[in-house]
């Protein structure tokens, strides 16, 4: 049976301001991560989870698109060299998506980038995958999201709880258990960007994986900018909650924050380690490190 979610949304006109200067002339979507980008890791998860329609929501930059662009005369020199399977993964790739693009002129918030994707979505559910978040999971977090909407009909947020010490750079929910659906999955009481540590409902924080109905179109329509000039998705979705309910869905994997330095490095040197090319020397090369 086909997925009941067939596009997802990958916002990447942000300017990555935390990963400066890396992203002064790429979108961090485009940062290598060990051998691919970034947003690639976030495609591979959407085609293992069934959805082959891919929305991206780029500025001004081409990066993205030429990346996802079959490179004819390339492959053709790699092949006259005897190269050709190092584009292989990447054609592969290719081969199973549709790639769209909306444009974001300015970054706006991410719920401006949502509803830039709007006609895309052919009034249907859809899913909203950022890319800094590279979660390896067994099945692909989408799934589960996926997996939690064919249950419940309704929106779901993958959730994560996350160090009291940490709430105030995310959106917390609270939440009530919804102990008929199964487990780690809640339905929503109240939503709240980015709180204090003092006014957080719960350490439940909203990551970078939603399945989201077409009435958050009119939610995102009706919302205010705020005070950097910018929608949140995040406003939308309380709106959203006054008529109908939204669920959660804590997810089961391991989730890197590669818009971040640290959490960058942290993911490069996960990834690394599972590459069986790498994986020796460079543990070799880290506990030399601590020698």
């Amino acid at each position: 049976m086909a997925n009941s979610i067939q596009t997802a949304i990958f916002p990447a006109a942000g300017l990555g301001t935390r990963l400066l200067p890396a992203t002064k002339a790429q979108p961090k979507e485009m940062l290598m991560l060990v051998d691919k980008p970034v947003i690639q890791y976030g495609i591979e998860e959407a085609t293992r989870s069934g959805v082959n329609n891919i929305v991206i929501v780029t500025g001004r930059d081409n990066t993205i698109k030429n990346h996802f662009d079959l490179a004819s005369e390339l492959q053709q020199i790699l092949e006259k060299q005897g190269k050709e399977q190092r584009l292989a993964e990447l054609n592969r790739l290719l081969s199973l998506i549709k790639v769209s693009y909306a444009q974001q002129d300015e970054p706006k918030g991410l719920g401006h980038a949502v509803l830039v994707a709007k006609a895309f979505t052919h009034g249907e559910p859809f899913a909203v995958v950022l890319s800094d978040d590279v979660i390896d999971a067994n099945p692909p977090v989408l799934k589960q999201l996926i997996d939690v909407y064919e249950r419940v009909d309704g929106p779901v947020l993958a959730v994560e709880k996350v160090p009291v010490e940490e709430v105030s750079k995310y959106g917390i929910v609270a939440i009530d258990k919804a102990d008929d659906l199964g487990p780690g999955i809640g339905r929503i009481r109240n939503l709240i960007e980015k709180p204090s540590k003092s006014n957080a409902p719960s350490n439940l924080a909203i990551i970078g994986r939603y399945i989201l109905t077409p009435d958050i179109f009119p939610a995102l329509e009706s919302t205010s900018s705020d005070k950097n000039g910018e929608i949140q998705l995040t406003n939308g979705l309380k709106q959203v909650l006054r008529e109908n309910p939204i669920y959660t869905c804590e997810i089961k994997g391991v989730r890197h924050d590669t818009g971040n330095k640290l959490g960058f490095l942290k993911a490069f040197t996960y990834f690394a380690l599972q590459q069986p090319d790498l994986a020796v020397p460079f543990r070799k090369y880290l506990d030399s490190l601590e020698s």
